[in-house]
């Protein structure tokens, strides 16, 4: 993982295609960890995560991390989920974030030096080569250690470089001894380590957001 310490760095974090992604290898993200070591890698102006929240339930699974998230040095950006019933009659529940990234992204763009895209999204091809043009660096974080891989061949040739999330397992990993539960997470006001996100949040993201459809 190359960067340069005069970089001014800014992540964009698809959060459902980045919990797949690392729900595949086999961990769990400790994301203090995670803006810890970029930090090391240069002037980190900006980190974005991108989820949708399923807005009518009492409680959201997904809530403690966002809450903690938002107050440990990351910038949320979040919208309600849209539910639908497809042709099959099943019930679906529709939360894609590629807009709002894309957005944000080419918005940023100007301030930064190098864009980090935390997703194996082959939509996000076009946007890397937008990103290019106007001069900027842009790595994209997924994986290829599983089968079939995390990540869109397309997004992975076009970004100027490619982090195999694998690779970074022992330095953003969450010691398993470390999880807090909901219970925990309340009383102790998010404060410390991070809380997971939940496995049960896929369920509410959209299909295009997840890496098996890339």
């Amino acid at each position: 993982m190359h960067f340069y310490q005069s970089e001014r760095i800014a992540l964009f974090i698809d959060g459902a295609n980045l919990y797949a992604t690392a729900k595949s290898l086999g961990f769990d993200i400790d994301y203090k960890r995670l803006l810890g070591l970029f930090r090391q890698k240069g002037q980190l102006v900006r980190a974005l995560y991108y989820t949708a929240l399923a807005e009518d339930q009492e409680y959201s699974s997904i809530r403690p991390l966002i809450d903690w998230l938002d107050y440990n040095g990351f910038t949320m950006v979040t919208k309600p989920t849209k539910e639908f019933t497809d042709a099959a009659g099943r019930r679906k529940v529709k939360g894609n974030m590629d807009i709002e990234l894309t957005v944000d992204a080419m918005r940023l763009a100007a301030s930064l030096d190098h864009i980090v895209i935390f997703s194996g999204d082959g939509d996000f091809r076009s946007l890397v080569g937008a990103l290019q043009q106007m001069g900027k660096r842009v790595s994209v974080v997924s994986t290829l250690q599983t089968q079939p891989p995390m990540v869109a061949d397309e997004l992975r040739r076009q970004a100027d470089q490619f982090v195999d999330l694998a690779d970074l397992e022992q330095q953003i990993c969450r010691d398993p001894s470390t999880r807090v539960g909901r219970e925990d997470t309340r009383r102790s006001g998010f404060g410390g380590r991070a809380p997971s996100y939940s496995r049960d949040q896929a369920a509410y993201e959209d299909n295009d957001d997840l890496p098996e459809e890339v």
